[in-house]
């Protein structure tokens, strides 16, 4: 199979550049518009590999993708601006690259026998739920502009199955975390902060939970749908291990050896989401199942970062 991943240069699209390379003998042409969320070292060690094609390029360039998906067998589209902050800032890079992008590349494989188009979405787009988990068929109630163009795209790729009967299939999951990951996330973020003696700035009182999944298991949960999902079909992501953000944060504070005393609560953010949890049914009835454990993944992520900062200051 060639696959065309979109945004394979940030976080969760390298991850699955380099699972796809690793473990199948499949091809992978990335494409990637390389803005601050995107980043060729994410694919350092792949770039001259035989199986993979790298291309500069926007989501939103209809010639360019027209060219690209016309030889390839399925699409795996990551492309997204994802920074909640960011979007509550400003929407208007959302809408343009999360639901114009979708667009496009949805109307450029209209042209084609593409065998699969898999979008990838977050359970943000259920908005909050405080008890129970989310199902695939529950109402979408986004809360900010980042869950609502991710909401959209959603609709979008779900009406282009209906409609005209491109194979889409949909994957939301929970927040995921590991190698590679923008340092505007919360883990990332406070690990370099932590490392560097830098305050831990928590929203509100820290209790706000997330439902945790390491980027690995993602991976290996999107590649089962590219290859048995179903058309026109949405699975749930989760790994069930729910953490608030202060115990994230503690939990990294204790793995970097920083003290407490660095953790500062700060004016929550506006609209902030007290939880999400997702209901994994369906995803496991395929046969895949959260296999890291969270604090196991939070280690590796640390070495990940502080090997990166090492290689960076030249110690």
């Amino acid at each position: 199979m060639r696959i065309l991943v979109t945004g394979g240069a940030g976080f969760i699209g390298s991850n699955f550049v380099h699972y796809i390379l690793e473990e199948t003998t499949d091809e992978v042409v990335t494409l990637d518009a390389l803005t601050y969320a995107g980043s060729t070292e994410n694919l350092e060690s792949v770039m001259d590999n035989p199986r993979h094609k790298f291309v500069e390029g926007d989501i939103r360039n209809e010639s360019l993708v027209s060219t690209l998906i016309e030889d390839v067998d399925a699409v795996v589209n990551f492309a997204a601006e994802s920074h909640v902050d960011r979007s509550i800032d400003s929407s208007e890079a959302f809408v343009a690259s999360n639901v114009v992008g979708t667009q496009t590349l949805l109307d450029a494989a209209l042209s084609t026998d593409i065998e699969r188009f898999v979008q990838i979405s977050t359970d943000e787009v259920y908005g909050q739920i405080l008890d129970g988990t989310f199902e695939e068929g529950d109402r979408l109630g986004p809360r900010n502009p980042y869950a609502a163009t991710k909401a959209s795209a959603d609709l979008l790729a779900s009406s282009y199955h209906t409609t005209y009967g491109l194979p889409v299939s949909i994957t939301r999951s929970s927040n995921n975390y590991g190698p590679r990951q923008h340092r505007e996330k919360l883990i990332p973020k406070f690990i370099a902060r932590a490392m560097t003696g830098q305050t831990l700035p928590v929203y509100g009182d820290g209790s706000n939970v997330r439902e945790w999944t390491y980027v690995r298991d993602n991976c290996r949960a999107i590649d089962l749908v590219l290859r048995e999902g179903g058309s026109g079909e949405i699975y749930n992501v989760g790994s069930g291990v729910e953490r608030s953000n202060l115990e994230v944060t503690k939990n990294i504070v204790d793995l970097t050896g920083a003290s407490e005393d660095l953790i500062e609560f700060v004016e929550d953010r506006a609209g902030h989401d007290q939880r999400y949890a997702l209901a994994t049914d369906k995803i496991e009835s395929l046969g895949w199942e959260a296999e890291w454990d969270f604090e196991e993944g939070l280690r590796r992520t640390v070495e990940d970062i502080q090997n990166r900062v090492e290689e960076t200051s030249g110690a």
